[in-house]
């Protein structure tokens, strides 16, 4: 470990040595002006695949999540995927064929959110006669000698119609992503770094053919290393071996995969960058536990903020210092089958690593906002350990309620410390505070598997608001592991699989019930608030006139 990490650590573990034995006692004044903080958590989310948006339930969701949490734009695999017909072939000659993909952004729009548009995978007509595929659905990700030429043509054309149909001031809101996470050989790109950066440059070259102005960026990237394994054309797992032999995997330094190859690479091309994505899973490896690769771990809860902190500055120092960040991807852990994307840790852990890193990027994308996702296939059970917010049958999860109480904090910061973020709305001058409690005892390891982590010390906090006004009402509202915790409450009626119909509209109404309560400010214009934050629970206090 770093001397320099070594300190910060040191720092960090006597700070909540106090705070764990003493009263948090936070004193404002209501009248006073905040910081001006953007909500990049809003910004956008993921889903599985562009063909699951043409199904009822994935709409209903995509619009539940949009009025509820505020979501601006969502990202998805398989755009030109065979089971999109984007590419048909007749009579011998190329005919696109754009109805699904214009089905699928219509109903988006009128949703009021916005493609952030993957460019992937290759149809079957672009892509090598024996392709490597990846997921049941096969999505082809090899390509043959003529692949650059065809998709430069695929890309101009399918912006030429964007343009067309949806008008310049709109796609020019858009962002065009070129391909997910390529550095993983051979299961998202069955080809080369060098090729991959040949992909980027017909893409950029395609896009800005049509319009300058339109944003394109990459390399979508996944995730950040400690070691030399995607140094070179494709990935050499061998030189993990020694250093995952390791006790500590947060003592090692992390960067990020490909990005300072690709800003070097785009430089030397002259080719434009709009923003850098790529995804930040809190983990060892890609795809862990599943592969059995490194140690299966997972990084400490503050993993995210450093590798935040190195990417700004390797990006500031490179030829594109004003692009933006768009984490493209990002949960708990990359495994569509961890059973803590259904279970209220994960929800702690969004709330603070949200409100960590304000002002380090432009969007975090959580993947993803529904269940209704197929890498894998089909689960089994209604509760698997899938990535969404939003299970099959539509029941939230904790991670839901996490990005609805993110989504209603205003947009001035006047307060923050490990557990308690306090915001006004500059619109209503509004107060709400968002508190949570990751304990302390955890912040080794971002939480995964099984075990439901509900214990921990609890946090007290006392908040006293100043200079409201008389008789003005607050309400408290509480996520904790009784309250709001649907796979707790499906757990206590027995696991029905499936539920009933009766069951689904009971476990419904549990998932959306907080515990909540109302207080009233004293005549004098003073609110106290004192509270009891239970492990891994969630508490919204918002003005509510």
């Amino acid at each position: 470990m770093s001397f320099l990490k070594k300190i910060i650590l040191s720092i960090i573990i006597t700070t909540a040595f106090y705070r764990l034995n003493a009263q948090n006692n936070i004193q404002i004044d209501a009248t006073k002006q905040g910081e001006i903080f953007n909500h990049y958590w809003s910004k956008m989310v993921g889903a599985g695949r562009a063909n699951e948006a043409l199904r009822a339930g994935w709409l209903e969701q995509m619009q539940q999540v949009q009025e509820n949490c505020g979501f601006q734009y969502v990202r998805f695999h398989g755009l030109f995927h065979d089971d999109m017909f984007p590419v048909i072939i007749e009579n011998g000659k190329t005919v696109y064929n754009w109805q699904y993909i214009d089905d699928v952004f219509d109903r988006l729009l009128d949703l009021n959110v916005k493609p952030f548009v993957e460019l992937a995978f290759l149809p079957t007509s672009m892509a090598a006669k024996n392709s490597k595929t990846v997921f049941w659905w096969k999505a082809k990700v090899t390509p043959k000698e003529d692949t650059f030429t065809q998709w430069h043509e695929l890309i101009k054309a399918f912006t030429l119609h964007c343009v067309d149909r949806y008008g310049i001031n709109e796609v020019l809101t858009w962002y065009f992503e070129v391909w997910n996470e390529p550095n993983l050989y051979p299961f998202f790109w069955h080809g080369t770094k060098s090729q991959y950066f040949e992909l980027y440059k017909q893409s950029a070259l395609a896009i800005k053919s049509v319009d300058e102005r339109l944003k394109v960026g990459g390399p979508s990237t996944s995730n950040f290393v400690p070691d030399a394994r995607f140094d070179n054309e494709i990935i050499n797992n061998h030189v993990s071996e020694e250093i995952f032999k390791i006790e500590d995997i947060n003592a090692l330094e992390w960067h990020g995969v490909w990005i300072e190859d690709f800003l070097k690479y785009c430089k030397k091309e002259n080719l434009p960058v709009d923003f850098v994505s790529t995804h930040p899973y809190p983990t060892d490896y890609a795809f862990n536990p599943e592969t059995g690769k490194g140690r299966g771990l997972t990084r400490y809860v503050h993993s995210l903020k450093e590798d935040l902190v190195w990417l700004n500055k390797t990006i500031a120092k490179s030829a594109y210092p004003n692009a933006e960040i768009h984490l493209t991807e990002w949960n708990t852990s990359p495994s569509s089958r961890d059973a803590m994307h259904d279970r209220l840790p994960a929800a702690a852990y969004i709330v603070k690593s949200n409100l960590d890193c304000i002002g380090l990027t432009n969007s975090l994308a959580f993947w993803t906002f529904t269940d209704i996702f197929e890498e894998k296939g089909g689960a089994s059970s209604i509760f698997h350990g899938g990535f969404g917010m939003i299970n099959y049958q539509g029941l939230v999860k904790p991670s839901y309620h996490a990005y609805r109480m993110l989504h209603q904090l205003g947009n001035q910061q006047l307060y923050k410390d490990d557990y308690v973020f306090v915001s006004k709305n500059s619109k209503d001058n509004k107060i709400v505070a968002l508190a949570y409690n990751y304990p302390e005892e955890y912040e080794n390891a971002v939480p995964s598997g099984t075990n439901k982590r509900e214990d921990g010390t609890s946090k007290k906090i006392k908040l006293t608001l100043t200079n409201l006004k008389p008789d003005s009402l607050f309400q408290i509202e509480i996520l904790d592991k009784d309250h709001g915790n649907i796979h707790n409450f499906w757990e206590s009626m027995g696991k029905p699989e499936p539920p009933t119909r009766a069951q689904i509209k009971t476990m419904k109404a549990y998932a959306n019930t907080m515990k909540t309560k109302f207080i009233k400010v004293n005549n004098n214009g003073v609110l106290t608030i004192n509270h009891e934050i239970t492990p891994w629970s969630l508490v919204l206090i918002k003005q509510v006139n």
